[in-house]
């Protein structure tokens, strides 16, 4: 072998290392962000369905839009 020959397998190997070591540490980057997520999301309402927790917060959002329309037009509910 020739010493050329030699320096190059030396740096791709060292290269292949370092990508390994990377992507490792990269992936378990990825890991701890989707932990942090989890620990984010809203906890759900153990009683009830989903469907009624929405019904509940448009019924909410409609009458916050009516007192709108009627502070609007000066209406004192």
């Amino acid at each position: 072998m020739t010493e050329q020959l030699l320096i190059a397998l030396c740096s791709l190997l060292g290269l292949a290392i370092t990508a390994t070591v990377a992507l490792t540490g990269f992936q378990g980057w990825l890991n701890l962000k989707a932990r942090e997520l989890e620990l984010r999301r809203p906890s759900r309402i153990d009683h009830g369905s989903p469907e009624g927790a929405a019904r509940i917060e448009i019924a909410d959002l409609k009458e916050r839009i009516r007192r709108l329309e009627a502070i609007a037009s000066g209406v004192d509910l």
